[in-house]
């Protein structure tokens, strides 16, 4: 979930946002426009923004097991109903748009 970044509003702050260091220096201004979508996305579905975030992952060839974090009963929730969700090839047209590779970070 990019450390919670897709599952609520880009400028939205959390204690794990003002107290990361390391994890403030993964994302660019420019991966707004990915955390929008996926909201975008969410509303149109009716659904939490984590669900989409994991099913468009699991729509990804290169990925063959989602690594799930839960910290809170809901987390688990989303990761199971994500199985479930029906991306189009639309939806995952647009959430797949605007995203631009970062560099591995954290890693010498």
């Amino acid at each position: 979930m990019a450390r919670g970044r897709l599952t609520r509003d880009w400028d939205a702050d959390t204690a794990r946002s003002e107290t990361d260091e390391f994890g403030g220096t993964l994302y660019r201004d420019e991966d707004k426009v990915v955390v929008d979508t996926v909201a975008a996305v969410a509303r149109r579905l009716g659904v939490p923004r984590a669900q989409v975030a994991l099913a468009w992952v699991m729509h990804q060839p290169a990925v063959t097991s989602p690594i799930v974090g839960v910290t809170k009963p809901q987390h688990l929730r989303d990761a199971v109903a994500a199985v479930d969700l029906e991306l189009g090839e639309a939806d995952l047209e647009e959430l797949g748009a605007g995203y631009v590779p970062h560099a591995v970070a954290g890693h010498r």
